[in-house]
């Protein structure tokens, strides 16, 4: 197995919309400082925002969890507290939102999240519940 050589977690929370965009930004900082090049960064960013905004406005919060392994590869794993993703199908539709008006105002909602998230990344999965949804990311460094 491939050991992880540098971890990182990042609390979200509910309708932190000043807030929102600060981990994936600390995310973006840290994966610079240890030489992660430009193009993946920017990647990792767009995937790492949208999956933080969604937290911030579909969720009750939760956290981000990431983990650069020895072979470069970058895993983030974003974990809400629900309600969940009724139907995830759908929610993968570009332009499909169930975004409040709040939200919306703010100029969140578009609904290109999820589709966006896919799109950047190496590998995507989503798994959502009541209870919760979990997306789980990796980008491929190649270092």
């Amino acid at each position: 197995t491939m050991n992880v050589i540098f971890h990182q977690e990042y609390i979200v929370k509910r309708d932190d919309y000043t807030g929102a965009g600060k981990a994936s930004s600390e995310i973006k900082r840290a994966l610079k400082e240890i030489g992660i090049e430009a193009k993946i960064l920017r990647n990792i960013a767009v995937a790492s925002y949208e999956a933080e905004i969604n937290m911030v406005i579909h969720a009750y919060g939760g956290i981000i969890k990431m983990d650069v392994y020895e072979n470069g590869d970058i895993h983030l794993l974003f974990a809400d507290d629900g309600p969940g993703i009724k139907d995830i199908e759908k929610a993968m539709v570009p332009g499909f939102s169930t975004a409040s008006e709040k939200a919306r105002s703010l100029g969140f909602g578009a609904g290109m999240g999820l589709p966006n998230i896919k799109r950047v990344s190496d590998e995507f999965t989503i798994e959502s519940s009541e209870e919760g949804t979990r997306i789980h990311l990796v980008f491929h460094t190649g270092v």
